[in-house]
């Protein structure tokens, strides 16, 4: 995802595939989950998302992947995590690191949790949905924030579409523009907080974090519209 906004190119003999995206992250698994990064570089932007977070909270890990550092992290400061992937194999691999969570099989395209949480989280995630399903995508996962609660994204620097790897194997990434991301989540009711391109102390991540107002109540998460 680095490489969004600053060259890092689509092929034009090949469009985003988000059912070959997914199998790829099914095959790698494994893989994926002894080469990922332990060292929760993560750990600051997580904090400004739990920072309203009440004890036992529910946090929901968005295309959560095998658990690890992320995962393990949220469920160890005693929140009520539910991590959501549409690979199984990532699944079954959160639930071996994060046994006390809830895990759910789905397409964050089609999110509909009977709940609302007090903080999401899509850490390398979203960023694998074209434009058009992230326009789409966005408002359904903003409703399902509590009143108060916070959504944090990595995203890109700018506007774009890149192929990156996983494992040795190609994965679509694409990005909005920033004023993009700011006018749909304005209109989803949750408001841009902070957004950080390629922020130096995260390891060149674009970060973008926005909350619902604490008195907003907000839409049925299982809205559809």
């Amino acid at each position: 995802m680095d490489g969004l906004g600053r060259g890092g190119g689509l092929d034009p003999d090949r469009g985003p595939d988000r059912v070959s995206t997914i199998e790829v992250y099914q095959r790698v698994a494994e893989g994926y989950d002894r080469s990922r990064d332990q060292s929760l570089f993560e750990k600051p932007w997580l904090d400004r998302l739990l920072a309203d977070v009440p004890p036992g909270g529910k946090v929901l890990d968005l295309g959560c992947g095998s658990g690890r550092p992320i995962g393990a992290y949220l469920a160890a400061q005693g929140y009520a995590v539910t991590g959501v992937d549409a690979a199984p194999a990532m699944l079954d691999l959160y639930a071996r690191h994060v046994p006390e969570a809830c895990v759910v099989l789905a397409d964050m395209r089609d999110l509909a949790l009977d709940a609302r949480f007090d903080a999401i989280v899509g850490w390398g995630s979203f960023f694998h949905l074209d434009a058009r399903d992230q326009r789409r995508t966005l408002p359904r996962i903003a409703r399902h924030l509590a009143p108060g609660g916070r959504l944090l994204l990595t995203v890109g620097p700018s506007a774009g579409e890149a192929w990156g790897q996983v494992e040795g194997e190609a994965v679509y990434h694409a990005s909005l523009a920033p004023e993009d991301y700011a006018a749909l989540l304005a209109a989803a009711g949750a408001p841009v907080e902070a957004y950080v391109p390629e922020d130096p102390s995260c390891r060149g991540h674009s970060l973008l974090l926005a909350r619902r107002p604490v008195a907003d109540k907000g839409l049925a998460a299982t809205d559809d519209a």
